[in-house]
């Protein structure tokens, strides 16, 4: 090995345990910069890292510090990038892997936080929780019929997204409330659908059957600006669209000329293209708009959870193991020999 000692950085803060498992090892140096780091003391840090543990939240991370084009020709000893959620808001996918820089994920970790966060807006838009709490606070209270709920067993839920969170999912809906579950996904075939309890329907058509619409896919070239206005049409009007995703994937417009046309009955909403939301938002005057700010993830199970897996996650990589959530797995040709010109050896396939 060329050089024993292995430099990982990270700005303002990681979910622990994170720290705690890579103080483990000695021959891990980490070093930690915040937003308002001056650059007379990023630059050799940078320059230096062989790994950057960087966070998901994109609006949290000064743009200076995602991991785009600028930064990485800053950085010529990076191998990976790792992101402190299931989210790479703050990657730019492509400008690693045309610098051959392994991209990871920690998808999965706060999987039951998030799909336990999808139940409960679907349940307080179902029954009407935040009209009659805001009823009851006003003083309005008139009249319980006109809160009026609906049951949500044997309704119809449609998934967008069908990984770790979609398929949780898709088992509670189905095992609690004896839903119809039907999936959009695109990089799932029918068969794998099917085991993962759902049945395959196209985006048109899950929004023109379900009941609930609930978007659980990454954000990506693909997926932004996914759900607009058009989208939204194809709903029932007493249906209800939930976003625990990501901002940009639904048009924040469209959906706010939906629910004043009435078009849709509902929604719960997690994720926002400005995190958090100013409190003027078109969409926070909405009684039928449950709301919060990015928080479905975030439980200290799942944040514990997280920090385990990217802290084991990075160890194997710099121990020069293949790691389970690689976001960018063409890189590892490049990456594998960056890797031996940094430490001697190759990494495993």
């Amino acid at each position: 090995m060329k050089d024993n000692v292995k430099r990982v950085f990270y700005v303002r803060q990681t979910n622990p345990p994170y720290l705690d498992i890579l103080a483990q090892r000695p021959e891990i140096r980490i070093d930690k910069l915040e937003n308002d780091s001056p650059d007379e003391a990023v630059a050799p840090i940078i320059a230096a890292a062989h790994a950057y543990q960087i966070g998901s939240a994109r609006d949290e991370l000064n743009p200076r510090f995602h991991a785009q084009r600028d930064l990485l020709a800053r950085m010529p000893n990076l191998l990976a990038v790792s992101t402190g959620g299931a989210g790479f808001d703050t990657v730019n996918v492509k400008d690693c892997t045309d610098a051959g820089v392994l991209v990871v994920n920690q998808t999965g970790g706060n999987a039951e936080a998030v799909a336990a966060h999808v139940l409960a807006m679907m349940l307080s838009l179902s029954k009407q929780i935040v009209q009659t709490n805001h009823a009851l606070r006003r003083g309005t209270m008139r009249d319980r019929a006109a809160f009026m709920g609906s049951d949500v067993h044997g309704r119809t839920i449609g998934i967008v997204g069908l990984g770790n969170v979609g398929r949780r999912v898709a088992e509670l809906c189905r095992g609690l409330f004896r839903m119809q579950v039907i999936a959009c996904d695109p990089y799932l075939d029918e068969k794998t659908i099917a085991e993962r309890g759902a049945v395959k329907v196209p985006l048109d058509e899950l929004l023109q059957r379900a009941d609930f619409v609930s978007i659980n896919c990454p954000l990506d070239d693909t997926s932004r600006g996914m759900i607009g206005a058009r989208q939204f049409a194809l709903m029932q009007p007493h249906a209800f669209f939930i976003t625990t995703a990501r901002g940009f994937i639904h048009d924040e417009r469209a959906l706010a000329k939906a629910l004043q046309s009435k078009t849709i009955a509902g929604a719960g909403v997690d994720v926002w293209d400005k995190e958090p939301p100013p409190a003027d938002h078109p969409l926070l005057q909405f009684d039928n708009v449950v709301a919060s700010p990015h928080t479905a993830g975030v439980t200290r199970e799942a944040r514990a959870n997280m920090g385990k897996i990217a802290a084991e996650q990075l160890i194997m990589i710099l121990d020069g193991k293949r790691p389970p959530r690689v976001v960018n797995p063409q890189v590892w040709p490049a990456y594998a020999r960056r890797f031996e010109q940094t430490f001697g050896f190759m990494p495993e396939e």
